[in-house]
């Protein structure tokens, strides 16, 4: 729902402003943060799937030169690592997730670094709505407080 809900907000962007900084004291675009929102569901599954042991880092990887530099872009690319988080899930034996990783801290279970990865994209989805405001665009459907209950989304919005 998180990443959905990002793919349709990411679409309405100018492609022309990707390029500009979500924020003015971070050193991050929008396209940077709009491609971040789907490489945490990837850094997940690299985890769980391929044993990686999970790091910030991560999740902090940037596309290549050249790759993902309109909005529509971002989204496709997000629809690949949607449709492998479904997979996964979907073959999952234990959905209770107390499996253990290997993370940064520690052997932690997989429920724990789902809901990280979740709260995490939605957060940057929330960023995203205020970014659209922000160039005058009324955002498409962002995720309702109705849907955020529960998760351990930071108070403020740029923390």
């Amino acid at each position: 729902m998180a990443l959905r809900a990002a793919q349709r907000l990411m679409r309405q962007l100018p492609d022309a402003q990707l390029t500009e900084r979500v924020i003015p004291n971070r050193d991050r675009s929008i396209r940077l943060m709009c491609h971040h929102i789907f490489r945490i569901g990837e850094a997940f599954l690299e985890s769980v799937e391929g044993g990686v042991e999970y790091a910030v880092q991560l999740a902090n990887v940037p596309p290549q030169d050249g790759m993902f530099m309109t909005g529509d872009e971002i989204a496709r690319y997000g629809d690949t690592i949607i449709a492998r988080l479904e997979n996964w899930w979907n073959k999952l034996e234990d959905k209770s997730c107390q499996q253990k990783i290997k993370t940064f801290f520690g052997m932690q279970p997989i429920y724990m670094l789902y809901e990280r990865s979740t709260w995490h994209s939605a957060q940057h989805g929330r960023q995203l709505v205020a970014v659209l405001e922000q160039l005058g665009i009324q955002p498409d459907r962002p995720l309702t407080p109705e849907q955020l209950a529960g998760l351990p989304l930071p108070e403020r919005l740029w923390e």
